[in-house]
């Protein structure tokens, strides 16, 4: 107990001292909004990983594979509320502390708890996109069409898996079918960056913008195994701004803190 007091007050200590903060948040943000996580303390994977790029576009079943876990998944994951965490991080930004909150999750749930400068690293879940026209719709609408097309999968409970998508296993996904692009028929994919992908250049242009401006690095529930966003922790290292973390368990980041806060997410936040 001594140590979680400790900790809390060093965190206080560090955004008195440093009012602008670049925030970079991971999935520990989310798992108390039920959206289970990746990885373990050690940063390791607790599951297999995730769907790559390469692999969606060149399989078609990989593909039915993708839209029938995701069809099962939406289902909760379409209805999930910001939690503490969030709530805390808008009412922190609302007080003039954030400079900008730059996620590697693709949940939404920071803009739903009231943060407004966000940078959605990695894209978000509520959208999809044709990968050859770049037609745009909205999940929902998405997930009547693969309703209306695989009306038998409606009854299939499962978990819930990270990503919106859920654990099924011994099915045969020959049989989903996935419905193509309403404009063009080409490939349809939800506006998220797959691993194999690359992030979109201005996203990454804003956060280093912002980065450059801001105070110091608060990195909140993230492992930083993705370099996606290890880079911003590795650049303000270089530039000497104060990095700071909360994080349960190990992150490819941590010679490079000025501080961690090993606690969940949401009691290190609401005590601030």
């Amino acid at each position: 107990m001594d140590t979680a007091v400790s900790e809390l007050a060093a965190l206080r200590g560090f955004i008195d001292r440093h009012p602008r903060l670049f925030v970079l948040t991971g999935a520990g943000v989310s798992t108390d909004s039920g959206i289970p996580d990746y990885r373990d303390t050690e940063g390791e994977w607790k599951r297999q990983p995730p769907m790559t790029l390469q692999t969606f576009m060149g399989a078609e079943l990989a593909r039915a594979r993708y839209w029938a876990r995701s069809m099962v998944g939406w289902r909760r994951f379409g209805h999930v509320q910001p939690n503490a965490s969030h709530l805390a991080l808008a009412r922190l930004e609302a007080r003039g502390h954030v400079a900008i909150l730059v996620t590697q999750n693709v949940d939404g749930l920071h803009e739903a708890a009231g943060s407004r400068d966000v940078v959605d690293l990695h894209g978000r879940l509520d959208r999809v996109r044709c990968m050859n026209c770049d037609w745009r719709g909205d999940r929902h609408d998405w997930q009547e069409a693969l309703h209306q097309l695989n009306p038998d999968w409606a009854q299939i409970e499962a978990s819930v898996a990270p990503d919106g998508d859920a654990d099924l296993d011994g099915v045969d996904f020959s049989r989903f079918a996935v419905p193509p692009c309403p404009r063009c028929g080409g490939i349809i994919k939800p506006d998220v960056v797959f691993f194999g992908e690359t992030v979109p250049r201005d996203r990454v242009d804003r956060a280093n913008a912002a980065l450059e401006s801001a105070d110091a690095v608060l990195v909140v529930g993230s492992s930083l195994m993705v370099y996606s966003g290890y880079r911003f922790v590795t650049a303000a290292s270089r530039s000497g701004t104060p990095i700071a973390a909360i994080n349960l368990g190990r992150t490819r980041g941590d010679s490079l803190l000025t501080l961690k806060v090993e606690l969940p997410c949401a009691v290190a936040l609401e005590a601030l």
